[in-house]
């Protein structure tokens, strides 16, 4: 296993190795840390609450009413993304997974007469947990001239049960063994009178 950090050849061995070592290690820790430094605070999702409002206002994210931090850095940070992939249905699916909405169905132009509006379909759970941020996402990355509705989605478990059924069939063929009687019919004409009569009334 290669040693993240080397001590020169001739500090390699002798009484006072590992403590030289292992404070060689610290230092550059340190160093590290302090470089990098600058460069996490422009992560969203690492800076400081301070920086975290200039991102934001940078990315036009603008924070609403009562929302968790973890939320407005998850979309301070992806707000490029969620930028370039608005208009798309699959980049709208892909918006709702990234700020952690999860599923999402998307069906458009269902009505012939109301053409423009686009039904998403999410579970109970998602509505309810979600309803400011499902406003956001839809004013700030829905389409142009499109009225959006949510459609909630219940999950109902059902249970079908599968049974073998045993069967037999039997094929019986009949076949004529003797010659057939032969019968004599007789049709008799009866002729059946009728007769009808026409009253009128008059005043």
């Amino acid at each position: 296993m290669t040693e993240r950090y080397s001590l020169p050849i001739w500090e390699k061995e002798g009484p006072n190795n590992k403590g030289l070592k292992s404070a060689f290690s610290n230092w550059w820790d340190k160093v590290e840390g302090w470089i990098k430094t600058p460069l996490n605070q422009m992560d969203a999702e690492t800076c400081s609450g301070a920086l975290l409002k200039y991102l934001a206002y940078q990315k036009d994210v603008t924070r609403f009413t009562d929302e968790p931090e973890d939320l407005f850095r998850k979309r301070v940070k992806y707000a490029e993304q969620n930028a370039m992939d608005a208009g798309s249905k699959v980049g709208f699916i892909q918006i709702f997974e990234r700020l952690g909405i999860g599923y999402l169905e998307i069906l458009e132009r269902e009505d012939e007469v109301n053409w423009d509006v686009v039904s998403l379909r999410l579970s109970d759970s998602q509505v309810a947990g979600n309803i400011d941020l499902l406003g956001y996402i839809i004013q700030q990355y829905g389409r142009t001239c499109r009225r959006y509705e949510l459609t909630v989605l219940t999950p109902i478990e059902m249970t079908v049960g599968v049974f073998e059924i045993g069967h037999t069939w039997a094929l019986d063929v009949a076949k004529q063994v003797i010659e057939p009687w032969e019968a004599q019919t007789t049709i008799q004409n009866t002729a059946i009178g009728h007769s009808w009569s026409l009253d009128v009334a008059s005043i």
